[in-house]
């Protein structure tokens, strides 16, 4: 009997150990630093829920900037230093034109799960977009969203006169336009240098997330939160996935994937666009940080800005991205817009609800045999 429960105890432990050994650990890029939510929740969540959702056979392994960063995201990639990054479309204008395009209507956003929903369905069903992520040597895995970005800055900005010729940082061409149109100047610096660029004058500012401020630590250099809403940073492709990694995957492996990143995307726009704010904006009235509003002047011409850029698009798709059905693209996003904000309404803004609407409208309706191929 002895000898029995020995060979038992044996089998199990080379069953184990063989399980250990086909589990395949990926390496997971998120281009920011731990306290940046692409960071955490991001990653972490998707390191945490992959072997739940793919009974082990996936686990991952998060790389750190000083191995990736955002900036060096697409050859990272493509080398396959990272097996899954974090790509920003704007980035990659000419890599990901179609992606880019619904991002560059930044300004349409007011609702950060609204944004991330209605880009994640618009790129998984685009055909043009799978064609260009393909070419890259990537598939999309989701996007999430920020919230509505303001102005943080070292100056103070109540009027249009206060903008003109302020050196503000851009996260992309929507946000570019914005600065130009009101007599700013916008400097293209990644995110992870904003620190540095501010700190030696290099800009006055920044048009971002209010939780830079603690995900980047301009607490410590902007004097100035001006609460003049300037769209949403939802152009992500959060988990861009090596074409060869993805490959290697079982159909069951990719849609464990899916519902791991599906979850991670969710709980990164809930973070990214409502928890972290508020604890920024507490912790910038803790460090005598002045909130601003602006005049209505200020206000209104921005909307005018929204209005005419949005008759623009079409000729900016066109000329810049060489996209000769924009329009129809362009109409097809917005409608997914409206969409997703009847489904957040209905879901309460609930993270879990949200999620599970995301998975039955997108991700269950996946062939996984042939997506990404």
């Amino acid at each position: 009997m002895k000898a029995f429960v020995t060979a038992v105890a044996l089998a199990t432990s080379l069953c184990a150990s063989i399980t250990a050994v086909e589990a395949r650990e990926l390496r997971l890029a998120p281009g920011g630093p731990p306290t940046h939510p692409a960071h955490t929740p991001l990653y972490s969540t998707l390191a945490e829920e992959l072997p739940k959702e793919t009974d082990g056979a996936l686990t991952g392994l998060i790389l750190g900037t000083e191995v990736v960063n955002i900036g060096g995201m697409k050859g990272a990639l493509q080398s396959s230093v990272a097996e899954v990054g974090n790509v920003l479309p704007l980035y990659y204008p000419g890599d990901l034109p179609n992606s880019a395009l619904v991002g560059d209507l930044a300004f349409l956003g007011r609702d950060p799960h609204v944004m991330g929903a209605a880009m994640t369905e618009y790129v998984a069903t685009c055909e043009d977009c799978q064609a260009e992520f393909a070419r890259m040597g990537g598939v999309f895995a989701g996007a999430g969203s920020s919230d509505v970005y303001v102005l943080l800055t070292t100056k103070p900005v109540r009027t249009k006169a206060d903008l003109q010729a302020l050196r503000l940082r851009s996260g992309g061409a929507p946000f570019a336009r914005w600065a130009e149109y009101v007599g700013a100047v916008p400097a293209n610096v990644p995110v992870s240098d904003t620190f540095e660029t501010m700190s030696q004058g290099v800009i006055d500012g920044t048009m971002g997330s209010v939780s830079d401020l603690t995900s980047y630590r301009l607490v410590d250099l902007a004097r100035y939160v001006v609460e003049l809403p300037l769209g949403t940073y939802h152009a992500t492709s959060n988990f861009t996935v090596n074409t060869d990694t993805w490959r290697l995957l079982s159909a069951e492996e990719r849609k464990g994937f899916m519902r791991a990143a599906n979850k991670a995307n969710t709980a990164f726009t809930q973070n990214w666009g409502f928890e972290r704010p508020g604890e920024a904006r507490e912790a910038a009235r803790e460090a005598g940080l002045e909130f601003i509003e602006p005049d209505a002047a200020l206000v209104e011409l921005t909307a005018a800005f929204v209005e005419d850029d949005l008759k623009a698009a079409v000729g900016i798709a066109e000329n810049q991205y060489g996209i000769t059905d924009a329009e129809a693209k362009i109409a097809r996003f917005r409608e997914l817009v409206e969409k997703w904000t009847g489904i957040v309404e209905d879901a309460g803004h609930d993270p879990e609800a949200i999620a599970a609407a995301v998975q039955a409208e997108v991700w269950d309706k996946v062939d996984y045999e042939s997506y990404g191929m």
